[in-house]
Order: C-alpha cells, then structure tokens, then sequence
C-alpha cells in the first residue's frame, strides 16, 4: 500500500546512509593510514623484504604524507553527492515497480 514516492523516499534514504557511512569510514580509515604512513610502510617493506622507494632509484627516502582539510573536506563531498545521485535512478526503478508483477516470480 505505500505509495511510489514513499518507495522512492525509502530507497533514497537508504543510499544516503550507506553513502554517509561509507564517506566516513573511507575518511576515518584513510587519515588513519595518512597519519601513520611512517610506521606502515616499514613494516609492509619488512614483511615483504623490498623497499617501497628505494634510495638507490628515488630521490626521496620515505613515503610523505600530509593530510589537510583543505583536500579531505571536497572529496568527502563529492563522495556524499556521487552517493546521493547514484541512488536515484535505482530508487526511481523501484518506485515504478508493480508489486503484483515483482511478487509473481517469487
């Protein structure tokens, strides 16, 4: 009994969510490894028994890693909006669904 724009409403909400949580995480766990790049990549080069940027071939000697708002904030917004309108064709999809159709098949 809902309507197709009660269905469209769920489906938007819903793709909202998943793309809020997966900007926040994907930013939480990325300045996570920004902020200690310095103690990682030492220990993937020891596990792997290579060097990342080998002295003899690059001209810098560690992995440089600089975080700033500046750059974080935009793409986490471009994250949330490419999120927003990638669940709008789907919820549109669903909206025009007829139940009696959808449930024939099941």
């Amino acid at each position: 009994g809902a309507s197709p724009r009660s269905i469209m409403g769920v489906f938007i909400v819903q793709g909202a969510t998943a793309g809020i949580i997966g900007t926040l995480s994907g930013v939480a766990l990325g300045l996570l490894v920004a902020f200690n790049i310095d103690v990682i990549v030492p220990a993937i080069e020891r596990l792997l028994g290579m060097a990342f940027l080998p002295g003899s071939i690059y001209l810098i000697s560690r992995m440089p890693s600089e975080p700033l708002a500046s750059d974080i904030v935009p793409i986490a917004v471009i994250s949330l909006v490419l999120a927003f309108v990638a669940t709008l064709y789907p919820s549109w999809r669903a909206s025009r669904v007829n139940p009696a159709e959808a449930l024939r098949y099941e």
